[in-house]
């Protein structure tokens, strides 16, 4: 039977993921949305999607260092308050946003506060688990947490064609704001990001500590992973119209291209909330993580390799899943690679790193795979380079030492 002080580290978990697929409503809906209504929401060119699509992400590169300096002096609480308010403002500004500008503006906001979030979720996550269930306690968050991108996705497909993409946000931005009030009653308050011993070390053994090679792994595998998973969300909608139209026939309905793109796009994150927990668990046992985190890379090379070309609708449906179970297993076993790094060291430090790293994987997604394909007319190339950089990251993983030993060599902590 789990003991009351294991319910409360699971509730506190489960808590702050709900909190965040909250706040996540907003951002999700315009992955699928903004792509095809890019007019609707007053911008003048597709490129400018491209960029808000990433500016968000972009913004963070220069601010994770400072968030991590302020979890280092306030309390976990206090910061995901500050974060679930600021992703209700930006939510509810796409609803009366009507030029790039203005939503440059919130977009920078939202990477703000997404910022908070995600480096909250992610310490909760640490400071509420343990080696026996890291990456269990890490599938449960990222499950939970994207239940929001799933909604928003879906939900924010279906209804921008019901009531307009105005409508929708501003339903979204009321939902996020409820996520306030559920922090303020039932997180606790004064519990630190970092509970370990406070270490003392000097610039020189910092940057020490970040070249050794458990670290350098986790940077490198969550900049490049987030990179490569952010291009799908960024540009299925446009594969989808390219070869089947914007109108299709799946299964006996009749299906338009933004609502299969959010339907889609959803799966992955229904996935997440399937499995996450499931492929964290796994990775708890004695095998470690990087034999399913191979597979997991393998498996996404083929689906990738697979996914821009034109096939029967539901076989080609059916290499969509494939991609989004892989990437279920990639996110969630990379940040609890992560957190195993991070928390045999200075936590904060190591996880400011990891979301810089993650970060700049994710502005850069979007970015590069729109500019790609608006240059060339066609996503073969993107996703085909994608399917050999996975194999070559796969490959780079199996030789590693640290993967040999199935596990991540203890950082002495001072």
């Amino acid at each position: 039977m789990m003991s009351h002080a294991a319910f409360n580290r699971r509730r506190t978990i489960s808590v702050v993921s709900v909190v965040t697929a909250l706040s996540l409503l907003g951002d999700s809906m315009l992955y699928v949305v903004l792509p095809i209504y890019w007019h609707q929401a007053g911008l003048g060119a597709l490129w400018e999607v491209g960029v808000l699509l990433s500016v968000n992400r972009l913004v963070r590169l220069p601010l994770n260092p400072l968030i991590g300096w302020m979890y280092n002096r306030m309390s976990l609480r206090a910061g995901l308050l500050v974060a679930t308010g600021l992703g209700a403002l930006t939510t509810l500004g796409y609803g009366v946003s009507d030029s790039f500008a203005a939503w440059l503006a919130l977009r920078i906001l939202w990477g703000i506060a997404w910022s908070l979030l995600r480096m909250g979720g992610l310490l909760t996550v640490i400071g509420y688990s343990d080696s026996a269930n890291r990456g269990q306690s890490m599938g449960r968050y990222n499950g939970i947490s994207r239940l929001g991108s799933l909604a928003g996705m879906f939900g924010g497909g279906v209804l921008t064609i019901m009531i307009g993409l105005q409508a929708v946000s501003i339903a979204f931005g009321l939902l996020t704001m409820t996520g306030f009030l559920v922090i303020w009653l039932l997180l606790p308050a004064g519990k630190k990001a970092d509970a370990a011993p406070p270490v003392k070390l000097t610039l020189g053994e910092l940057a020490k500590l970040m070249r050794t090679s458990a670290v350098v792994l986790a940077l490198v595998g969550g900049l490049t992973i987030s990179l490569l998973q952010a291009i799908p969300n960024a540009t299925l909608s446009l594969v989808i119209e390219a070869n089947y139209g914007q109108e299709l026939l799946l299964f006996g309905m009749l299906l338009g291209s933004t609502a299969l793109s959010g339907a889609l796009l959803a799966a992955r994150y229904g996935s997440d909330f399937l499995l996450s927990a499931w492929f964290g668990r796994k990775s708890d046992g004695a095998g470690g993580r990087f034999p399913l985190l191979l597979v997991a890379l393998i498996g996404s090379a083929v689906g990738y390799a697979l996914l821009p070309w034109r096939y029967p609708l539901p076989v080609w449906v059916g290499v969509v899943l494939l991609v989004m179970v892989a990437g279920t297993a990639l996110v969630t076993l990379m940040d609890a690679v992560a957190a195993d790094v991070a928390h045999s060291s200075v936590t904060i430090a190591v996880m400011t790193a990891y979301a810089v790293a993650a970060d700049l994987g994710a502005a850069l997604g979007p970015m590069i795979s729109l500019w790609a394909i608006g240059a060339s007319g066609a996503s073969h190339a993107v996703y085909l380079g994608s399917a050999v950089v996975f194999l070559v990251v796969a490959g780079w993983f199996g030789r590693s030492p640290v993967a040999r030993q199935a596990g991540l060599p203890a950082v002495d902590r001072g």
